[in-house]
């Protein structure tokens, strides 16, 4: 049992903290508690300083938020950030991705391009992250390193990988990397077969028996865009998501990825199995995917959280910037001005976020009881001034650059913009090696 007499651990004094649960608050001289951990504490300043505590954190002009959760990312292809640019899906993924993979993906690219990725997505104010690639088992013993928290998902193709030879070695491996992190106070694991298009039915059938044995989430790229739909229509005669839940494979654990073509069947399918929807609006932007059509989805009751994608189709982890891409976007799409607001918006890339994968009763908002995965953002610059609502500053005046301290767990994983855990100066050095080894090949 926890001693609720037990001096705080730390004890942090924001201009502003935004728990997100309950919705729309902003608190002003408040501060929050953290004890093994976890919150313990949420308090009007005089109230919490009345509480001993072994180190007391002054954050003036700054917003304390729940840590980020990007919930769809390929870690590692952050390594081909830049490559194959300015090209359709079709053309960038099979002539030149999925080569490149081919040729370069092995442990120590997944081993370096996730290091590389876990420190951009740091110190961006990124708490939690979904990954979604090749070598899991690899990828989790960076994560474990790092500090940050994860959802690595188990890859499942119709073809040979990098790290499996088929789809049954794949889940072999992945079975055993779920047995082994089962405990593990910061990583869980999912099953990621990679689009309706590229698993065939008995996989995916395979796949939702050991995912209802497991508890384990499906996160899928599912609707990406509107070629996907009339092939589905073409071989299947049904679209991608009737044909999933067919298959069984739709419900609480399941997180569509992309979801730019939306009939509405399709967010009537969402709804009835309580499914999740991972909007990646610069992915999307960027390989002219479509629009997913966020404030339907939201007025639906879809839970709809936000992810980066991989480095190698945004260019960056900056989902920050993405929250301010998808809010604007939101807006256009629904030809609504009142659309996506600052606050639901960050609402996505927190709680919402954490429910997609299954973690809403750990962390994605400011409540006792709760991981204390925290950011705090700098709004003290002059861009950013005046300030009337410090979350709408946040979402259209600010930049990653305002991220100045992150936790996870209560560990400070980023202190005044300063990795605590991670080399700066190496990881670049890393990046640029490999950069001109794939270069020059």
């Amino acid at each position: 049992m926890p001693d609720h007499t037990a001096p705080l651990d730390l004890l942090l004094l924001p201009t502003w903290l935004v728990p997100v649960e309950p919705a729309g608050v902003v608190l002003q001289q408040h501060a929050l508690g953290i004890r093994d951990g976890r919150i313990v504490l949420l308090a009007p300043r005089e109230q919490a300083l009345r509480h001993p505590a072994k180190e007391v954190r002054e954050l003036p002009g700054c917003l304390l938020a729940p840590g980020l959760v990007n919930a769809h990312g390929h870690a590692a292809m952050t390594l081909f950030r830049g490559m194959a640019d300015d090209l359709p899906l079709n053309s960038w993924l099979h002539e030149h991705i999925w080569p490149a993979e081919a040729r370069w993906v092995d442990e120590a690219f997944v081993r370096d391009g996730t290091e590389l990725a876990i420190a951009e997505q740091l110190l961006g104010g990124i708490t939690c992250m979904a990954d979604m690639y090749f070598y899991p088992e690899i990828a989790s013993q960076v994560v474990h390193r790092s500090g940050i928290r994860a959802q690595l998902s188990i890859p499942v193709l119709d073809f040979p990988i990098p790290g499996a030879r088929d789809a049954d070695e794949a889940l072999r491996k992945g079975l055993h990397l779920f047995d082994d992190l089962r405990q593990h106070p910061r990583i869980s694991v999912a099953f990621g077969p990679h689009a309706p298009y590229s698993v065939s039915d008995d996989k995916l059938e395979n796949l939702r028996m050991l995912a209802e044995e497991l508890d384990a989430g499906i996160h899928m790229h599912v609707h990406e865009t509107a070629a996907e739909i009339e092939q589905a229509l073409g071989l299947h005669g049904e679209r991608p998501l009737t044909r999933l839940h067919r298959l069984g494979l739709l419900g609480p654990r399941f997180q569509a990825v992309h979801m730019t073509q939306v009939s509405d069947d399709d967010i009537e399918l969402l709804v009835q199995n309580n499914c999740s929807v991972i909007h990646c609006p610069e992915s999307n932007l960027k390989l002219a995917s479509g629009f997913c059509p966020v404030q339907r989805l939201w007025q639906a009751g879809v839970n709809v959280a936000i992810g980066t994608d991989g480095a190698a189709s945004n260019n960056n982890l900056d989902l920050l910037g993405e929250l301010h891409t998808a809010a604007l976007l939101a807006k256009a799409v629904a030809g609504n001005a009142s659309a996506l607001d600052a606050h639901r918006a960050l609402r996505m890339a927190t709680l919402n976020g954490a429910r997609a994968l299954g973690l809403d009763a750990q962390i994605g908002s400011l409540e006792p009881g709760k991981l204390a995965d925290l950011v705090a953002f700098d709004l003290s610059g002059l861009s950013q001034q005046p300030i009337y609502d410090p979350v709408s500053q946040l979402l259209y005046t600010s930049n990653r650059s305002c991220v100045r301290h992150v936790w996870v767990g209560g560990k400070l994983l980023l202190d005044d913009r300063r990795l605590t855990r991670m080399d700066e100066q190496q990881l670049a050095a890393t990046a640029r090696s490999w950069g001109e080894k794939i270069a020059t090949r």
